[in-house]
């Protein structure tokens, strides 16, 4: 299984931390986002390769820090304003290293305090195109996400990004799980219209062409959005438990 991890964005909102450095390589804890994330999915056996997909600006850096085993990509844009988007870049980085298989989609910039193998092995018994799901209460923050419809068995019923009006309370965050299949149609999803900057819009596009399931997360996400958000985790994240 192919694990990618979307880091090519500029995070403008947290400078000037990240004015001419990588949020996902921003230290929480003593160490970095991305070595959270790796570190705990590299305990899994599924998951045998792991790509970085990095902006231009921040290649360099990226390679400089990556561990034995993790792969960078360069999606060539220099600037916000020219970035590709997290849709694409998950096909940048398919079609630059010729990437097969199934593919775990995570966000570079979010941490959990459980672990990621629950997820993967979670979807494996699904043996299909997985999200995650928690109850978010607050309907303002609702409509800045992905909102989940979702059954008794976890089937997603509808899929929405940034709803004016959310269908329900459950949140989806930027963690994803995908069959060779459902990889290979991301071309067709982007000639149909999907959405291509947020990282949930093909995931919105696939929940209405075959069965997805949302698993309901058994503990927390930490988003670092901006300065303050970043200070908070630094002072509360604990770890992975």
């Amino acid at each position: 299984m192919n694990c990618v991890i979307l880091a090519a964005g500029y995070a403008t909102r947290l400078y000037p931390l990240t004015e001419n450095f990588p949020k996902a390589l921003l230290k929480v804890n003593g160490k970095t986002i991305l070595n959270w994330l790796i570190d705990d999915l590299s305990q899994n056996k599924s998951v045998d390769r792991f790509v970085v997909v990095s902006n231009h600006k921040f290649a360099d850096i990226f390679r400089t820090w990556a561990p034995e085993g993790v792969e960078i990509v360069d999606d060539g844009t220099s600037s916000n304003e020219t970035r590709l988007g997290a849709v694409k870049d998950i096909q940048f980085a398919v079609e630059a290293l010729d990437l097969q298989g199934d593919m775990l989609v995570l966000a570079g910039d979010n941490l959990l305090d459980f672990s990621l193998n629950k997820f993967v092995n979670y979807a494996l018994e699904k043996n299909g195109p997985c999200l995650m799901r928690y109850y978010e209460p607050s309907e303002a923050k609702l409509r800045k996400c992905g909102v989940l419809d979702v059954d008794s068995s976890d089937l997603v019923l509808s899929m929405v990004e940034k709803p004016q009006a959310p269908a329900s309370h459950w949140c989806c965050p930027p963690f994803y799980y995908y069959t060779k299949q459902d990889v290979l149609s991301i071309p067709q999803a982007i000639a149909e219209g999907c959405g291509t900057d947020a990282p949930g819009a093909f995931a919105a596009w696939l929940c209405n062409h075959k069965k997805v399931y949302a698993m309901e997360m058994p503990g927390s996400r930490f988003d670092i959005g901006n300065v303050d958000s970043y200070k908070q985790v630094c002072e509360s994240y604990t770890g992975i438990k």
